[in-house]
Parts: structure tokens; C-alpha cells; sequence
């Protein structure tokens, strides 16, 4: 278990695979932990240096004063490559944690090397949605959402059939602190990174899902023609693709990653 200190808190990550490989950064979704990515470490592992880390307000890492800005986390992930002296790494980020990529790729260029953006959005949602949200959660806890979000990012197939995969990501849900979690809606509610993805010049991915609710494909096809040479691939999943399609996840990943074109 590791932690850096930062200006505005503390953040824990988990720095795994073998030494002298290039580093792969993975980021996680509003809601959930760095263990998100646990159906791809096998994989990932065999080829990088993951680093893997709790967004601030979320897991073991510090739940400091909100509302939190798209800044603020692209920094922290910043901060965590200076705090490991790693120069430059690949990067991997769902949902909210796609969104801290489209950050980095604008205003970090220089620290990515491949970016890969997953069930994601450059902008989503009114105000009055999060705002919504956000007193809901305030008032009754995240408790009071964890069924309809799960909804929203499984497939009715997937809940059904895989309970023992949608109670882990239940409990991640769960167990965010309140004020993490309202901290980090206000920076995705604040969000609007359109008008910079025409200035991000690392090789990109972007993987939607057919079914994603929360950031339905067209999401994910604005990003990829926006940014120059993108690609998009679209899985048959809802907003939490890595875990309900997990070894066509890893694969796609792994193919762009390596410089497998042919697969995509």
C-alpha cells in the first residue's frame, strides 16, 4: 500500500509489474476504486509497469474540500508521475478517468505517450442533472443510487448472470465517501473539453459500448474524429466495458498498446 502527499491531499496508488518496463497508467471511474481495473492486471502485467491509483475523494485516497475540478485530477495524476519519477507514460482512464485523460492529452502532452479514453465523454449532462445528483446523494448517501447506477453500467444480461463480478462493483459504489463522490460529480458536471481534443497528438483509442447509458457511443465517435488519427472501436457492453466484456477489452487495449494495428 502506497501514498504520496500532495499540496491539496493525499493519494494512494499501486505501482506493479516488472522493472525497467514502460509505465501504464490506469484511471478510474466516478464511483469506483483503482481495483476497477482488476480484470486486466493479469494481462497488463505482463507487459508494463501499472500504476494504479484512487482518484482523489474515492478509495484510500484523501477526501479533501470540493467541488473538485477536471484540473485538479489531471494534476493529481501529474503530481503522481513526478512524486515515482516517471517522465512519460501511457495512460488509461473510464468514464470520469477518460475524461482526466482528455485533460492530460490537452494540457500535459509531453507526459502521455499512448491515450486511451474509455466510455467516456468530453462533455455530459445539464448542470441541473448533476446538480440533481448531488443532493440526492447529500441528502440519503450513495446508497440511495447504487441501483440505478449499476443499471446503467451493466447490461441486464451482465446482472443477471454475474453477480459474483457486479457485487465487487457494487461495493466499490458503496462504500465512496459521500463527499468524495459530490466533489468529483461537480468536475464532471463542470466538464466541457470539446473544443481541446483537436489539440491532443498522442495516438489515441477510444472504446465505446453499444449499450453505455451513461456515455452512449456517440460520445466516444465525437472524441475519436476530433482527435487527429484516433480510432474507435465499440464493444458490446454498457458503461463499464472492461469488467462486462473484459478479455475483448484487455485485447483491444493490449493490440493499440503493443502496436498491433491489424487486430483494430
Amino acid at each position: 500500500m502506497s501514498f504520496i502527499d500532495t499540496v491539496k491531499g493525499r493519494l494512494h496508488y499501486e505501482l506493479e509489474g516488472p522493472a525497467g518496463a514502460s509505465v501504464l497508467v490506469l484511471s478510474n471511474s466516478l464511483g469506483t476504486t483503482c481495483d476497477m481495473w482488476l480484470p486486466q492486471l493479469p494481462t497488463l502485467l505482463q507487459h508494463f509497469r501499472v500504476l494504479r491509483y484512487d482518484t482523489r475523494g474515492h478509495g484510500q485516497s484523501d477526501v479533501t474540500p470540493g467541488p473538485y475540478t477536471m484540473a485538479q485530477l489531471g494534476g493529481d495524476v501529474v503530481a503522481l508521475l513526478d512524486a515515482l519519477n516517471i517522465d512519460r507514460a501511457d495512460f488509461c482512464g473510464l468514464s470520469m478517468g477518460g475524461m482526466t485523460g482528455i485533460w492530460l492529452g490537452i494540457h500535459a502532452p509531453q507526459r502521455i505517450g499512448k491515450l486511451v479514453l474509455c466510455n467516456t465523454s468530453a462533455a455530459i449532462g445539464v448542470p441541473e442533472v448533476w446538480n440533481t445528483r448531488i443532493a440526492k446523494v447529500r441528502q440519503d448517501g450513495v446508497d440511495s443510487i447504487v441501483d440505478d447506477v449499476l443499471q446503467r453500467w451493466f447490461t441486464a444480461d451482465f446482472l443477471a448472470h454475474a453477480p459474483a463480478q457486479v457485487e465487487r462493483v457494487r461495493e466499490m459504489l458503496a462504500n465512496t465517501p459521500v463527499e468524495g463522490y459530490v466533489a468529483n460529480c461537480a468536475a464532471v458536471r463542470d466538464m466541457d473539453q470539446r473544443s481541446g481534443l483537436s489539440q491532443i497528438a498522442a495516438p489515441t483509442l477510444v472504446i465505446g459500448g453499444k449499450f453505455d447509458k451513461a456515455t452512449p457511443p456517440e460520445h466516444g465517435e465525437l472524441i475519436a474524429r476530433s482527435i487527429p488519427g484516433a480510432r474507435y472501436v465499440e464493444l458490446n457492453a454498457a458503461h463499464l466495458s472492461n469488467w462486462e466484456k473484459a478479455q475483448g477489452f484487455t485485447q483491444h487495449l493490449l493490440d493499440f498498446l503493443l502496436d498491433k494495428k491489424a487486430s483494430l
